[in-house]
């Protein structure tokens, strides 16, 4: 807990989109709704994953750590905001508000790095397709995906504690629908200077520096895949990074304009609308993405539902 001026401050109160009670029910709804299929979709894609061997590739195994950062993402970012809206509740404690701007930074930095390892691999895939096996083997890509968790989890503690070390006025109302840094970073009555050189340098290394990584990636790519001769090899090189470059598009795109803003550009209703792209609909997108221009992952969807519809067939328990 923070004591500024002898008041402890140990919950805050979030007020979502209280102040607009016509709107508060639709963005609900939809919250609700984009939450479960986020859930659903994300889960299918990560059991197809390991159900099926023929999906037992670097890219797949990339897909199913996004999946898992999306689901973790989503439920520390919606849930609260849907619970206190069904109980009726507008307030969080101090350790759970730490704890959910934690989790959302941590999460939110791991996809980050991941989503440039991503770009590499089809880099990989695409321009040393003898090699790909060796260079992307199974202790490389692990690797690569425990680099990402980590460096997003100590980014994350890094800016947590910087924020919340701070002297935090009386006034303990968050104009967010969740902890959100930026929005909580208002609440402190101290010179923040620090604090958002801190978070300017960390935004920097995870948004544009990655980003240099894709487009660099992209660039090599590109000159490869005109070089193909074959109109169908074009297409299907096309296909396997046109699912990976929409998603970074709706990923960076959002968080670039939530984080490496101008501080003159400074509206909270349009802070919240950017969260809400940012922390509900481009999780929701993510593997709908992958799986409708994916034949791969539909073509194994249809063979898990066929294993599971023979087996309720045959089983003994069934008869």
């Amino acid at each position: 807990m923070i004591k500024t001026n002898l008041t402890v401050i140990s919950y805050f109160i979030v007020l979502g989109f209280t102040q607009y009670p016509k709107v508060e029910i639709t963005v609900f709804v939809l919250c609700l709704l984009m939450y479960l299929t986020t859930l659903l979709g994300n889960m299918i894609l990560i059991s197809i994953t390991i159900l099926d061997s023929r999906l037992h590739t670097p890219m797949y195994f990339f897909l199913s750590n996004l999946s898992i950062l999306d689901i973790w993402y989503t439920s520390s970012a919606l849930t609260p905001m849907l619970a206190n809206f069904v109980s009726g509740k507008d307030t969080i404690s101090f350790s759970g508000c730490a704890a959910q701007m934690y989790f959302s930074l941590a999460v939110g930095s791991t996809e980050c790095v991941l989503l440039s390892m991503m770009a590499y691999d089809r880099y990989v895939a695409i321009c040393n397709p003898l090699r790909y096996p060796i260079i992307m083997n199974k202790r490389i890509c692990v690797q690569i995906a425990a680099g990402s968790w980590v460096t997003g989890c100590l980014t994350a503690f890094v800016e947590t504690v910087s924020v919340l070390q701070l002297p935090l006025c009386g006034n303990s109302v968050i104009n967010h629908f969740a902890c959100e840094i930026l929005a909580v970073l208002k609440l402190v009555c101290a010179d923040t200077s620090k604090v958002q050189l801190i978070m300017l340098v960390i935004s920097i290394l995870l948004l544009p520096m990655p980003m240099l990584l894709i487009c660099i990636s992209y660039a090599f790519i590109l000159s490869n895949i005109l070089r193909i001769s074959s109109a169908d090899g074009r297409g299907k090189a096309f296909s396997t990074c046109a699912a990976h470059l929409t998603v970074v598009i709706l990923f960076y795109g959002t968080a670039l304009s939530m984080y490496l803003k101008p501080s003159a550009v400074d509206s909270q209703e349009i802070d919240k609308f950017m969260a809400l792209v940012y922390g509900a609909l481009t999780p929701m997108l993510n593997p709908i993405i992958y799986s409708l221009r994916n034949k791969e992952v539909k073509a194994a969807v249809k063979k898990v539902l066929i294993r599971q519809l023979l087996c309720a067939l045959f089983s003994p328990n069934s008869k």
